[in-house]
C-alpha cells in the first residue's frame, strides 16, 4: 500500500506520523507548542541544506558543494566553459569517468577523443579520472566519495546518492561551471516530502519493484517536483545500503530536486567495506520534523512490478499485467501510436502467444540495476537454467570493476554464462538508446532507469521502432528461466534471499585511476580531437526580442530525449554545432531548418545589412511592430531576433545542457511553456542565455513561422515579469499576448542579458 497524504506531517522520533491536519493535538503529545516552521529544522535535509549554505538565508539557498562528477558525454563541453570563462585549476574533487561513449564504433575516433582530453583535462587542472569500462558515473560515486553529510553535484539527472547520507543534484553543465569557477548554486529552499518506510519487502521484491510503485504513485500529481525526498521510517533498515542505492536512484523518475535517507549500522558497514568509515555518522530527523507532503509505504505490500512504455511511471504490477493483457497492451499501443506519428508501427499484441506476453529481450546493468545485490539474484536464479536458443536474451553489465571482480570471484559471472547470458562491462548505453537495440517491432525488459521514448536506440522517423519496460533483475531473471514468457519473481519465490557479503576489492582503481586532485599541472596540453570544437560566440541580449516560432509541440511532456536525442547522437557532443544538427530530430525534423534561418537574419542584421530591404517576412513584421503604441520608433539596431520553441511542459529526464545549448548556437532565444517539467531543464535554458516565458493565456494564438515581438525585455527583466506585454504579428497586424516569467535571481538575469554564462563570467573578469 502506498499513500499520499493530502497535507504536510510531522514525524515524532522518526516513528509517530501525525498529519497536518491533527497538528492540535501536537502539544498534548510533546508538552508544548510546535510550529511547522520550527519544525521543518527537523528534517534531515535541512541540517544537510544548512551545513553548506553559504548565504545568511535559508530561504534563498547559496550552496558550495563537496565534490562534482560528469561523464564522457557531458565533461568536454563542462571544461571548455569552464576554460573560456577564466578557470585555471579543479576547485574541489571533480570527477571524471567514461561510461557514456564508451564504445568507439560510431563517429571514427571522436569518442576516444574526448577520453583523451578528458585525462589531458585531469591532469592540467587537477581531477581525477576513470578510463572507459571502470565504472558507470553513480557506482564510482557511491564507491568512492558520497558519504554522510555530504552534498555532491553532476550534471547527470541520475545523481543520486541519498541512501549513502549525500544530498546529490543532477543538474546542466553550467551549474557545474559555477562551482569550478567559485559561484554558488543558488536556489529557494526546496519543499521536503517524507518517504514513511514500513515493513519488509519480500524477498522476491527488488528495489526496482518499489522505486516504480512510488514512482506511479506520485509523478502524474507532481507530489515530489523540485523537492527532497527524504526516507524515514523503520522500514529503511529492513533493505541493505546496496539495496536502497538501487531504490534511491529512481528517485530522478518522480521530477523531485534531490533524496536523502537516514542511516543505520548497514550505511556504515557499506562505507566501513569501501574504505571510507569515517564518511559515516548516524543521520535521522529530529524529535519532530515537518514534512511538507508524506508518501506511506508499507514494503510489504509491493509486488513485482513493470513499468510498461514510455515512461516509469506507467507501471503495473506484472500480476495485474497478465491478468489483464490484452487490454493493457492496447492501451501502450495507442501511445505508440503517438510516438511513431504514423512513421512506423510498433504493436505488443502480437506478442502474445497462447496467453503468456513474449519478449525479445532483457537487460540488466547501469547504476540501478548492475548492483552486486541485483546481479546475484539473477545468478542465483538462472544457476543450472537456460535462457533457450529463441528470440530472448539477456545482457548483463555489472557497474563497475570491483563489483565484476567479486561476482567473478564467487562464481556468479560463471552461473550467468552458462544460463546463456551475455556478461559484459560497465556502461551506461543501455540506458539511453546506445547499446543493446532489440529488433524493430521487439519488446526489451531492463532494469536501468528510464523508457523513454527512443531509449533502445531505435529511429521510428526512419521506420524503425521498438521500445522499453523497467523490471527488476529478479523478475528479468524469471522472464529468461521461462524462455521470454513474462514472468513475475514471485513465480520462484524460494530462489532469493541468499546473497553473500560484498568484498570491495579496489586494485583495479589503484592500477588504472587517474587521482589529480590538488595536483593540477599548468603545463599540460589538452588533447583535442578534430571533432572538439570551442563555443561560438553569443551575443547580448537585445533592448527588443523578434522572435519566429520554429516549433509547436502540444503534447503533455517534450523530454530532453526529443530535445536532442541520446544514443550515437551523443558522439558528437564536443562539437556544440555539430550536435546542433539533431535537435528535435525525432520530434520535428524541420526545426534546424527554420532556426538556422533565423539564426542568418540574426548575423545579417548584426552586420548592419538592411533587411527590411532584403526579407519581406522581415519587412511585414517591423511594419506589424510600428502600429504598436509606443514601438513606433523600433528599429533593427535595437531589436534581437531569434528563435521559440513552444512545447507544454518541457524538460522532463536528462540533465544534459546540451537540451537546451543546441537551441541556442543555432538561434534559440528564448521557450514559451506552460510549465517546466524540471528545474534542471530550466536552469539549462537561462545559463544559455534564453528566456523561459511562459504563456498566461489558455489559448495559442500562434503558430510555426509566426513572429513574436516582446518590446523593451531588459527593461521588463529589471521589473515585475509577472504580465510581460507580446505581440504576434500577423498580416501587419500586432496581436497582443501576455506572456510571464517565473522569479529569477538577479545573477539568472545578468546571466540571460550577456546572452549566456559564458559572456557572464568573462565580464566578472574583466
Amino acid at each position: 500500500m502506498i499513500k499520499l497524504f493530502d497535507k504536510g506531517a510531522y514525524l515524532l522520533n522518526g516513528t509517530e506520523l501525525v498529519p497536518e491536519e491533527q497538528a492540535g493535538t501536537l502539544k498534548s503529545r510533546l508538552g508544548r507548542e510546535v510550529t511547522a516552521e520550527e519544525a521543518k529544522k527537523g528534517t534531515i535535509a535541512y541540517g544537510i541544506l544548512k551545513e553548506h549554505n553559504k548565504s545568511a538565508n535559508m530561504e534563498q539557498l547559496n550552496i558550495k558543494f563537496d565534490a562534482l562528477t560528469s561523464h564522457d558525454i557531458t565533461y568536454v563541453g563542462i571544461i571548455q566553459t569552464a576554460r573560456a570563462s577564466g578557470m585555471d585549476h579543479f576547485p574541489m574533487p571533480y570527477i571524471l569517468t567514461c561510461c557514456h561513449n564508451s564504445l568507439c564504433a560510431v563517429g571514427g575516433t571522436i569518442n576516444e577523443d574526448d577520453h583523451m582530453f578528458g585525462l589531458s583535462a585531469a591532469k592540467k587542472y587537477g581531477g581525477i579520472f576513470v578510463p572507459p569500462h571502470f565504472a558507470v558515473i553513480h557506482q564510482y560515486m557511491r564507491e568512492m566519495y558520497a558519504g554522510c553529510g555530504k552534498m555532491i553535484l553532476g550534471s547527470d539527472s541520475h545523481t543520486r546518492y541519498g541512501a549513502l547520507g549525500t544530498i546529490a543534484v543532477g543538474e546542466g553543465g553550467g551549474e557545474l561551471d559555477k562551482q569550478i569557477l567559485g559561484d554558488t548554486w543558488d536556489n529557494p529552499y526546496p519543499g521536503v516530502v517524507a518517504i514513511y518506510l514500513m515493513g519488509k519487502p519480500a524477498p522476491w521484491v527488488g528495489p526496482h519493484d518499489i522505486a516504480l510503485a512510488i514512482c506511479r504513485a506520485v509523478y502524474e500529481k507532481g507530489y515530489v517536483k523540485n523537492k527532497i525526498m527524504e526516507f524515514v521510517g523503520p522500514g529503511v533498515s529492513s533493505m541493505t545500503t546496496d539495496y536502497r542505492n538501487g531504490v534511491d536512484v529512481m528517485t530522478t523518475e518522480t521530477t523531485c530536486l534531490s533524496s536523502i535517507w537516514r542511516t543505520d549500522s548497514d550505511t556504515k558497514d557499506f562505507l566501513k567495506e569501501h574504505g571510507r568509515e569515517s564518511d559515516y555518522k548516524e543521520l535521522n530527523p529530529a524529535d519532530v520534523a515537518y514534512y511538507d507532503g508524506c508518501v506511506y509505504v508499507d514494503l510489504s505490500t509491493i509486488k513485482p512490478m513493470i513499468a510498461l512504455p514510455f515512461h516509469p511511471s506507467n507501471a503495473y504490477e506484472i500480476d495485474e499485467l497478465n491478468a489483464n493483457l490484452m487490454d493493457i497492451l492496447r492501451e501502450t499501443e495507442k501511445k505508440a501510436e503517438k510516438v511513431a506519428q504514423g512513421r512506423a508501427q510498433y504493436t505488443l499484441t502480437d506478442k502474445v502467444k497462447d496467453g503468456k506476453f513474449m519478449v525479445q529481450q532483457g537487460v540488466i546493468g547501469g547504476c540501478a540495476g548492475g548492483n552486486y545485490t541485483n546481479v546475484v539474484e539473477a545468478a542465483n536464479l538462472l544457476r543450472g537454467k537456460s535462457i533457450g536458443a529463441g528470440e530472448f536474451t539477456l545482457n548483463i553489465y555489472p557497474s563497475s570493476m570491483p563489483v565484476y571482480m567479486d561476482l567473478a570471484k564467487k562464481g556468479f559471472l560463471t552461473d550467468l554464462m552458462a544460463s546463456g547470458a551475455v556478461i559484459k562491462t560497465a556502461f551506461c548505453g543501455p540506458c539511453f538508446g546506445a547499446g543493446d537495440t532489440p529488433n524493430n517491432n521487439g519488446f526489451s525488459i531492463r532494469h536501468n532507469t528510464r523508457n523513454f521514448p527512443n531509449r533502445e536506440g531505435s529511429k521510428p522517423g526512419q521506420g524503425q521502432m521498438s521500445a522499453v519496460a523497467l523490471m527488476d533483475s529478479r523478475s528479468i531473471a524469471a522472464t529468461a528461466a521461462n524462455g521470454g514468457a513474462l514472468t513475475s519473481a514471485e513465480t520462484f519465490a524460494d530462489t532469493f534471499g541468499h546473497v553473500p557479503s560484498y568484498h570491495f576489492d579496489d586494485s583495479a582503481y589503484k592500477a588504472r585511476v587517474y587521482e589529480g586532485f590538488g595536483k593540477a599541472e599548468p603545463k599540460e596540453k589538452l588533447y583535442e580531437g578534430p571533432n572538439i570544437k570551442a563555443w561560438p560566440e553569443l551575443p547580448a541580449l537585445g533592448d527588443n526580442i523578434l522572435l519566429r516560432v520554429c516549433s509547436k509541440i502540444e503534447d503533455p511532456v517534450t523530454t530532453t530525449d526529443e530535445l536532442i536525442p541520446s544514443g550515437e547522437t551523443s558522439s558528437y557532443r564536443s562539437n556544440p554545432l555539430g550536435l546542433a544538427e539533431f535537435t528535435l530530430s525525432r520530434r520535428d525534423p524541420q526545426y534546424v531548418g527554420r532556426t538556422k534561418a533565423v539564426k542568418e537574419l540574426e548575423l545579417a542584421r548584426e552586420k548592419g545589412e538592411d533587411l527590411l530591404q532584403k526579407d519581406a517576412d522581415v519587412a511585414a513584421a517591423f511594419t506589424a511592430i510600428h502600429t504598436i503604441s509606443g514601438s513606433e520608433d523600433v528599429t533593427l539596431t535595437n531589436t534581437e531576433i531569434g528563435s521559440v520553441i513552444y512545447a507544454n511542459k518541457p524538460g522532463d529526464g536528462s540533465a544534459r545542457e546540451q537540451a537546451a545549448s543546441c537551441q541556442r548556437v543555432i538561434g534559440g532565444l528564448a521557450n514559451i511553456t506552460r510549465e517546466y517539467a524540471t528545474k534542471r531543464y530550466r536552469s539549462n535554458v537561462i545559463n544559455w542565455g534564453m528566456l523561459p516565458f511562459h504563456l498566461k493565456d489558455e489559448t495559442i494564438a500562434f503558430d510555426v513561422n509566426d513572429f513574436i515581438f516582446v518590446p523593451s525585455i531588459k527593461k521588463i527583466l529589471a521589473g515585475s515579469m509577472d504580465e510581460i506585454p507580446a505581440y504576434v504579428l500577423k498580416d501587419g497586424m500586432a496581436k497582443a499576448i501576455t506572456l510571464y516569467i517565473l522569479p529569477l535571481n538577479e545573477e539568472e538575469k545578468e546571466i540571460i542579458k550577456a546572452g549566456c554564462l559564458i559572456n557572464f563570467n568573462r565580464s566578472k573578469r574583466k
